[in-house]
């Protein structure tokens, strides 16, 4: 693959889509919908010291070609070139993320989505959120709620500050706090150097791994826990130890740690 032309084919095995490609509405549901259920979320090569390169040959390969994941400069990354190879028109944005983060605490910027221009008014889409990365686009009008094929989405403008919210269950919860304004490759190199390599990222504190799945449920590694669940209800729920670890990222996320490698699920631990 070239910089200026990745390989939609590749791409499009990756993920299991095999329909139509012209730059539709209907298209970026049904891609947003495989790639977050196809590529995993996951922070590996952060807690391995591995760097995270951001360049577009080393995310095709990574993601695609090695059929790793990564988080969200890596997966949105990869996502913005796929879409405007296909002939969308594409402005990335930076956010904070805001999940169980009070609103009076100020978070990095620390986030990448996608905000697509299309005929008929534009939609916003993020396969790098993590265990809450959305299946389907959601259009970007605020207080009304979006149905995606997970949970319910909402966009609120509250004392002058938007927000990405979706609906737990029980009551709405802040996901992220976002502007319009462009995320410009050199701010994802240096919110990406320090999410990937500075003591105080979360993602330095062991292992975080998401997917959804075509059933409408989630499945994630976090704060050692394996979970699966489906919105608010826990289907089940595993201790996750050096030891199981190998076997839970085969079964459930299709990643693959080398023969004789081990990582803690927990740092620290």
């Amino acid at each position: 693959m070239s910089d200026l032309a990745p390989d939609l084919d590749a791409y499009c095995a990756r993920i299991g889509y095999a329909g139509p490609r012209e730059p539709t509405l209907a298209l970026l549901h049904a891609l947003t919908l495989h790639h977050a259920t196809s590529i995993p979320f996951e922070n590996l090569d952060v807690l391995l010291g591995r760097p995270i390169r951001l360049e577009p040959a080393a995310l095709f390969r990574k993601l695609v070609v090695d059929r790793r994941g990564g988080y969200c400069f890596e997966q949105n990354n990869l996502f913005l070139l796929i879409l405007r190879a296909l002939g969308f028109r594409v402005t990335p944005i930076g956010a904070r993320v805001r999940f169980q983060i009070p609103r009076e605490v100020m978070p990095a910027r620390t986030h990448l989505f996608l905000r697509v221009h299309l005929s008929d008014g534009d939609w916003l889409t993020d396969v790098g959120l993590g265990g809450t990365s959305l299946t389907g686009a959601i259009p970007l009008e605020f207080d009304r709620e979006h149905p995606t094929p997970h949970e319910t989405r909402r966009l609120v403008r509250e004392d002058g500050r938007m927000f990405h919210q979706f609906w737990t269950g029980t009551e709405w919860a802040d996901l992220c706090e976002f502007t319009f304004d462009t995320m410009h490759p050199i701010d994802c190199e240096l919110a990406n150097w320090w999410t990937s390599a500075s003591p105080a990222s979360h993602f330095k504190t062991g292992v975080i791994v998401g997917r959804a799945g075509r059933d409408g449920t989630r499945k994630g590694i976090r704060a050692g826990q394996f979970t699966h669940r489906r919105g608010p209800d826990v289907l089940q729920q595993i201790p996750v130890t050096s030891d199981n670890l190998p076997a839970l990222l085969a079964e459930h996320f299709d990643l693959h740690l080398p023969a004789g490698l081990r990582l803690e699920p927990v740092a620290g631990r």
